[in-house]
């Protein structure tokens, strides 16, 4: 069978299995789903971050990647990944390249996914590679599916405070039992510091520590007891903002 099939049937197969034929998928809140974006606003959005993943942001993700795989233990792992607001893809491609996991791109912008699927190909990785169109308020997974979930830099774009607890609930849903999800902005801290020196020169203003009180917040409304606030601060990077994730896993099935 031909490699484009191949994703096809890859995509349609994780498509079904992640909503459980229907049965199990998220129900939609009261009103129904948001007025999606205007195509070409999304079209142009899309093709501004595939350049900025190209370009000042490629250094990022196969440190991210390796650091990832590491610190979560995936390096003999296959099951399934999901990475929530995905874009270009360009993690997914560098954790698959690393794991032997089925990844999916669930980001509610589908412009990302004819480049992402040409990446994922381009990498020998496009068999375990799918891309779904999803609202991280929503996701359109069963409960218990996915072995791992992360995110980079999609979490302050979800809306506010009430819409980002809503994404961290629906995380939460879908990590099957003993699961663990690592959703952040910024870098890992294995980046090299003249590295990430030289990204922040573009001035990335939030506070840091506010935003880590507000994911505290939002992991104990969820009583979710078994979470971590990282905030990268290697050696040498004093003035360099390296971001903060959160670290959370779902208990076993003996609940630890």
């Amino acid at each position: 069978m031909h490699r484009a099939t191949w994703t096809a049937v890859s995509v349609a197969l994780v498509a079904l299995l992640a909503a459980g034929c229907g049965a199990a998928a998220a129900k939609q809140p009261a009103g129904g789903p948001p007025k999606p974006p205007d195509a070409d606003e999304q079209a142009r959005a899309a093709e501004g971050m595939i350049r900025a993943s190209q370009g000042a942001l490629a250094p990022v993700y196969a440190p991210l990647a390796e650091y990832l795989v590491d610190h979560l233990g995936l390096a003999g792992s296959s099951g399934v990944g999901i990475d929530v607001g995905s874009g270009p893809g360009t993690l997914i491609v560098e954790l698959a390249k690393r794991t032997r996991m089925h990844w999916v791109n669930a980001d509610i912008n589908p412009h990302f996914f004819p480049h992402f699927y040409r990446l994922a190909e381009e990498a020998g990785v496009g068999h375990r590679a799918s891309a779904v169109r999803a609202d991280a308020r929503r996701l359109p997974f069963r409960s218990n599916w996915a072995d791992a979930i992360v995110s980079r830099g999609s979490f302050h774009f979800w809306g506010d405070r009430d819409d980002r607890r809503k994404g961290f609930a629906e995380i939460y849903r879908v990590l099957a039992p003993g699961g663990v999800a690592y959703i952040g902005r910024g870098f890992s801290p294995n980046l090299p510091v003249e590295t990430a020196r030289r990204i922040r020169a573009r001035k990335v203003k939030y506070d840091r520590e506010e935003l880590a009180d507000q994911l505290r917040g939002i992991m104990k409304e969820l009583a979710v007891a078994n979470y971590q606030v990282h905030l990268p601060n290697p050696p040498g990077a004093e003035g360099v903002n390296y971001g903060l994730w959160v670290e959370f896993r779902k208990p076993d099935a003996d609940g630890e």
